[in-house]
Parts: C-alpha cells; sequence; structure tokens
C-alpha cells in the first residue's frame, strides 16, 4: 500500500533538495556501489547496486563524508533507520518479494527516473518522478522493474513509524 508522502513533513524538505542529492550522486562512481546482496530478489541475478549512507540506524562515516549534505538531509528524518542510494540497470527486474520488519515505511526519492520504470505494491502500480517521494509499507509484496535503456537511481530510506500513524494492511 502506498501512502500520501506530503502527511510526514520530511518529505517536503527531501523534495525540495532533490537536486542537491542528485549532484551528490552523481560524484559517485561505480566501483562507489556495491551489489545488493539479496541476488535472489532479481530475475537475472545483477543489475541492482546501493550505496548505503545508514544501515539499521549506524552510519557508514566514509559515504557520509562522500555525500555530507545527503547525509545531513537523511538525519533529519525522525526516526530514520537505513537510507541511501539505490541504482536499478536497465532491463533489470526485482521479483516479488515482501520486507520484514514491520514498524518501519519505506520512502522512495526519485533521482534519475528514466520511463518504463515501475514500481508495484499490492495491486497498485506507480512510476517514479525526479524530485518526489514514494512512501509505502514495505511488508506489502512489491516489484520493480526498469523497462528502459538506461540506469534507474533513487534514495531509498526506511524510517519508523510516527505514533498515532494508522497502518492500512
Amino acid at each position: 500500500m502506498y501512502y500520501d508522502p506530503h502527511q510526514f513533513e520530511f518529505v517536503h524538505q527531501l523534495e525540495a533538495n532533490w537536486q542537491t542529492i542528485k549532484t551528490e550522486l552523481t560524484r559517485l562512481g561505480p566501483k562507489d556501489f556495491i551489489p545488493y546482496p539479496e541476488k535472489y530478489l532479481l530475475q537475472k541475478k545483477t543489475g541492482w547496486d546501493i550505496f548505503g549512507i545508514y544501515f539499521l540506524g549506524v552510519k557508514i562515516d566514509i559515504n557520509c563524508e562522500l555525500c555530507p549534505q545527503t547525509a545531513q538531509l537523511i538525519e533529519a528524518v525522525p526516526g530514520m533507520m537505513t537510507a541511501g542510494f539505490s541504482r536499478l540497470a536497465a532491463g533489470a527486474h526485482i521479483v516479488p518479494h515482501s520486507g520484514k520488519p514491520s514498524n518501519v515505511l519505506r520512502c522512495h526519492l526519485g533521482l534519475s527516473v528514466p520511463e518504463k520504470c515501475a514500481l508495484r505494491v499490492a495491486s497498485d502500480i506507480q512510476q517514479w518522478q525526479n524530485g518526489q517521494c514514494l512512501i509505502f509499507d514495505d511488508t506489502s509484496e512489491h516489484e520493480a522493474w526498469n523497462l528502459s535503456d538506461r540506469p534507474r537511481d533513487i534514495l531509498l530510506l526506511d524510517f519508523k513509524i510516527p505514533p498515532g500513524f494508522e497502518i492500512i494492511r
């Protein structure tokens, strides 16, 4: 299930600064990314790379130094747990799966999104838009694909569900 991203205060700051985040992303080279470790999620077992900034609340210092403005913006997200850049190669498909942590939501900020890229959460398919956030429940079945001829880049972050927020399942 998708949620209206603008009901979360931090979304305005991320969207207002998406060009700054994208600029830091463009300074990174292929060697700065690592393959996503859970290869069973990929149809071709390749094509999904990540650049971690935080992992389960732990700061990845060297990567924060490479992207200081991005790190500062994500550190301001209440309850932020995990954050980094996610690159899906041309032609890659992340197969249907469900996340495990039930107390977090996932935010995707489009940074470099070609046409023919989409994310299905439950039965709802949406396309990323540059400079805009999508927020969804990672425990819902979801999949992503890039049918274009160039990579898709997003900022991915997980954050704790705010107190009093109602999750609809």
